[in-house]
């Protein structure tokens, strides 16, 4: 089959590259030249282990980079959105990029072939059937009879894309017509899991479920890690771990999400939160799980920053590790560290070096803050206080490294 993929980012790139190692054959479409430049060199613009292989493998053989797009749109079977879809103004999902990419490609189709137009970007319930149809039924085009159109949510961890794409534990296709669901059926015939074909509204609120919910165990854990600290002589870390020994949990991934820590943060959980949560209030209903899940992690940074001016003096040097919102990724989007050295700053703690093991280039780029960047061993060395801020496996050794103040933001030691 022939594929189209809009957007090479974390999910845009695996899914093109994803569909490249099962034979298909795949134009990727970017509209960053930074990033098409490093692409074609072979190289990732982000870390994500395993991906680097597949690039390797499919470049120029089964992965074409384009900027011919009627030549991709005219043989594609499948053309598939991973554009971002932001933050917008209240917090609901900005399509902006979405519907620009439509309407490029529909403005390509000049003849009578049958093609699905996929959407993977993470859009809330409603937006296909509410907003993307009628878009393009305004443009000429028979939806189920000249076109497809369809969602296809993802579900892929940063730093686990490609496994998660790979070995997928379920594959969901919203789909309201024939033609598109055997379509979508035959492409992904060769992964071996469970596919679900369901109802347009249903496909787009399987993610958010997805989503929600980790957010929602992520400000759980937090809000009673903080109940804890505040009746006190309760050891949080051993109380969760003892927690996780529930046989409900045990073996379950998602018992890391039940675990206290400096917030979620990230391009997906903050996003995502917000905008169902700000569909459902505009629609008329105000949910209130969410709407504390949210205010939670908004507040989760200022209680760790109390901590720390609470047992650090303004003129000591502070040792920040960890930049990225999680560890194994170069992600610092919506990083809680962020939050977190911004307020340290705003309050006048003006000796703050930080380090990290991946993401140090990409938080300069994004921050641009007054502070210092040093390695690992030199950064120990040379600061007052340390301050964990990302739960690098690297960092659960540092009691032996030092018998320097810890503040431990992960409960990681």
């Amino acid at each position: 089959m022939i594929i189209t993929v809009f957007g090479l980012g974390f999910v845009g790139l695996t899914t093109a590259l994803g569909f490249a190692d099962k034979n298909n054959k795949v134009y990727g479409v970017e509209v960053s030249q930074e990033r098409i430049n490093t692409l074609n060199e072979g190289k990732l613009p982000f870390h994500e282990p395993g991906l680097d292989d597949s690039l390797i493998r499919n470049l120029n053989k089964n992965f074409f980079i384009v900027d011919d797009l009627n030549k991709a749109i005219t043989e594609s079977d499948c053309i598939y959105y991973c554009v971002g879809t932001p933050y917008g103004e209240n917090g609901e999902a900005d399509l902006t990029y979405l519907f620009e990419a439509i309407k490029s490609t529909l403005n390509e189709i000049k003849d009578n072939k049958f093609r699905v137009l996929v959407t993977k970007s993470t859009i809330p319930p409603t937006t296909t059937s509410e907003k993307i149809v009628p878009f393009v039924e305004k443009e000429g085009f028979i939806v189920g009879k000249d076109i497809g159109i369809a969602n296809n949510p993802e579900f892929l961890r940063e730093g686990h894309c490609w496994d998660d794409f790979i070995n997928s534990d379920r594959i969901v296709l919203g789909v309201s017509d024939e033609k598109s669901t055997h379509i979508l059926k035959e492409l992904y015939q060769k992964f071996d899991c469970p596919i679900f074909t369901v109802s347009l509204n249903t496909g787009e609120f399987i993610k958010y479920l997805s989503n929600t919910l980790l957010a929602t165990l992520i400000s759980y854990s937090n809000e009673m890690s903080q109940i804890a600290d505040n009746l006190g002589d309760i050891d949080v870390a051993n109380a969760f771990r003892i927690l996780h020994l529930d046989k409900r949990l045990t073996g379950s991934g998602i018992a890391s999400y039940i675990y206290p820590g400096c917030g979620y943060g990230g391009y997906c959980l903050p996003k995502d939160t917000n905008a169902i949560y700000a569909l459902s209030k505009n629609r008329g209903y105000t949910p209130k799980i969410l709407e504390n899940t949210i205010k939670i992690n908004d507040d989760r940074y200022k209680h760790i920053v109390k901590n720390i001016s609470a047992n650090i003096q303004k003129t000591d040097k502070i040792g920040i590790l960890g930049l990225s919102f999680k560890p194994g990724s170069d992600d610092v989007r919506d990083t809680p560290a962020s939050k977190i050295i911004s307020k340290l700053l705003e309050e006048g703690f003006e000796n703050i070096i930080a380090y990290d093991p991946l993401a140090i280039d990409e938080f300069k780029k994004y921050y641009n803050y007054p502070i210092k960047y040093m390695e690992y061993e030199e950064l120990i060395e040379e600061c007052d206080e340390l301050v964990i801020l990302t739960a690098w496996d690297k960092f659960k050794t540092l009691k032996e490294k030092t018998k320097k103040p810890i503040i431990d933001a992960r409960y990681m030691l």
